[in-house]
């Protein structure tokens, strides 16, 4: 009798794991929240820190969502999408990773919720991204305008993007040379950040960090005699050595009399002098090298009272140019006093066991440092970082041209206007523009809950604030109660906003369209390359 069993067919290599359908989005969903679940606890002035001990024992202290999700180094894949958020948010604006990670996981959250009700997943991203357009039209109808000579409002912006933060106790000062870095170097409203140079030295209080018109070079006097001040500095910046060229093929030279080695040396010594008499003749009194200068040219350098640094960073040459006014020079034979820049002082500083150069005072620069000072390294790396966060909301405030209130104003405002958009919707993606309208209530209901205060007694008010149609009624999380959050001086970018939406949007919709993940098996053992534990079956939890 023949037999009618079907024999199993392989299609995919030994160790695959699989993960189909439903289990498949409750794994990726599960993995995505537990990520937004991470830095959820340090949004607001409220939050609190992360201290992340790397395999070296190095140990970094945060709360920048950026800063927490690649020192983590997660492994699980749709994890890794979330850090995608967090790093596009970064690039984009600066600031707000937080805030877009946690948008994005409560998406996926809420839309869990939806596939429970049997609600197809291409319905649900079908809503979410009619909910996201909407969500976009209205910060940007309740966003006010702004120009860089608004000097008040950008203070705002700085402070309130310090505050929770490890800079927070010196935020007035930082707010000040910060809004003063920014207004010097723009053009009209656009802000280069590379001109915007973050230097960090440890030693003093973050109260001692200072603005510095001009530059801070890593870099000391070449030569122990040089002047370790000049004031009105004439500066000569030059991208060739000043050094004696050696012949670009192999030469021999046979010499019969030690007269004549006496004169080549002689020789070499009298190019070396012409150089330096070019630069004297000029009229500059600073020369920064981008290579090498010869001992004896320092020699007369140094007899010539000139202050002078070699192997200077490309980078730092542009900078310089752009902020003394000087141009770059290849070759001396043609320098002239217009090519010269100026400088109101250029000094050689010691801090600690290093020595600086500090070019200062410059007229009108168009590059400039922030010197940034803390009492430990680690104090003086999370400054850094909001400092960073600070100046790339101002940069982001002013090339949009529009600012929002902070405090969870606008997300409450979005979500009321979502909810009523939802109305006009007749199918079932209404369902999703709802969900995505309770996801947006995430950011104030995480500021109430880190501060420890009862997270729906503060959204019932917000909500109520909101339909007497005060648009900006925030949350105080010192006092615990609703305030208007534009006059209490809480001001964010637009761009934070609508690029946290955006991003966090387009990766919850990325997700939801996933039914079927396959990790390959790696051929030297069974375990699927870059998937944890629990990704295979139902039961698992991702880990990361």
């Amino acid at each position: 009798m023949a037999q009618n069993q079907q024999q199993p067919i392989y299609i995919l290599p030994e160790n695959t794991m699989r993960t189909i359908g439903r289990d498949a989005q409750r794994n990726n969903i599960m993995a995505a929240r537990l990520v937004a679940e991470t830095v959820r606890t340090t949004l607001g002035p409220k939050g609190m820190d992360k201290m992340i001990v790397d395999s070296l024992g190095d140990i970094t202290v945060t709360n920048d969502g950026v800063t927490i999700l690649n020192e983590m180094q997660i492994e699980h894949p749709t994890a890794k999408m979330l850090v995608e958020v967090a790093k596009t948010q970064e690039a984009q604006v600066g600031d707000g990773t937080t805030t877009a990670v946690i948008i994005a996981g409560e998406l996926l959250k809420n839309a869990e919720r939806l596939l429970d009700q049997e609600i197809h997943p291409t319905m649900i991203v079908k809503g979410y991204r009619q909910a996201a357009e909407k969500a976009q039209e209205a910060l940007n109808e309740m966003a006010e305008n702004l120009t860089k000579d608004d000097k008040a409002t950008l203070k705002k912006i700085v402070v309130t993007a310090m505050t929770g933060k490890g800079a927070e106790s010196s935020k007035d000062k930082l707010a000040e040379i910060i809004v003063k870095a920014v207004v010097e170097v723009a053009e009209g409203n656009l802000v280069d950040m590379t001109d915007i140079k973050i230097e960090k030295k440890v030693g003093g209080g973050i109260d001692d960090s200072e603005l510095i018109q001009g530059l801070v070079l890593d870099k000391e006097k070449v030569h122990s005699t040089m002047p370790k001040q000049v004031r009105n500095a004439k500066v000569l910046l030059l991208d060739s050595a000043i050094e004696v060229k050696n012949t670009e093929i192999d030469a021999k030279i046979q010499i019969t009399d030690p007269s004549q080695l006496q004169g080549f040396v002689d020789q070499e010594e009298k190019i070396l002098k012409d150089m330096v008499d070019r630069i004297i003749k000029s009229g500059a009194n600073v020369v920064f090298c981008q290579k090498g200068i010869d001992d004896i040219a320092q020699y007369f350098l140094s007899k010539a009272g000139i202050y002078a640094a070699r192997r200077v960073k490309k980078s730092d040459m542009e900078m310089l140019s752009r902020a003394t006014g000087a141009g770059i020079l290849t070759k001396l034979s043609n320098v002239s006093p217009k090519d010269l820049g100026f400088a109101g002082l250029v000094e050689e500083v010691k801090y600690g066991d290093e020595e600086l150069t500090f070019v200062r005072e410059c007229k009108n620069p168009k590059a400039v440092t922030l010197l940034i000072r803390g009492g430990t390294q680690h104090v003086v790396d999370e400054v850094e970082r909001a400092v960073r966060d600070a100046v790339g909301d101002l940069i982001a405030s002013l090339s949009v041209g529009k600012v929002v209130a902070g405090a969870g104003a606008p997300e409450i405002e979005v979500a009321k206007k979502l909810r009523k958009y939802a109305t006009s919707l007749s199918g079932r993606e209404q369902l999703a523009v709802q969900a995505f309208a309770d996801a947006m209530e995430i950011v104030p209901r995480t500021l109430a809950e880190n501060a420890g205060l009862d997270p729906i007694d503060m959204l019932t008010e917000l909500k109520s604030e909101h339909d007497k149609g005060n648009k900006w009624a925030g949350l105080d999380v010192f006092k615990g109660k609703v305030m208007d959050a534009w006059k209490a001086g809480v001001i964010e970018p637009l761009k934070i906003k609508t690029q946290a939406v955006k991003a966090a949007s387009e990766v919850a919709e990325l997700i939801l369209r996933i039914d079927d993940v396959i990790a390959g098996g790696s051929k030297s053992h069974g375990m699927p390359q870059g998937m944890p534990p629990g990704m295979g079956g139902m039961g698992g939890m991702p880990e990361y």
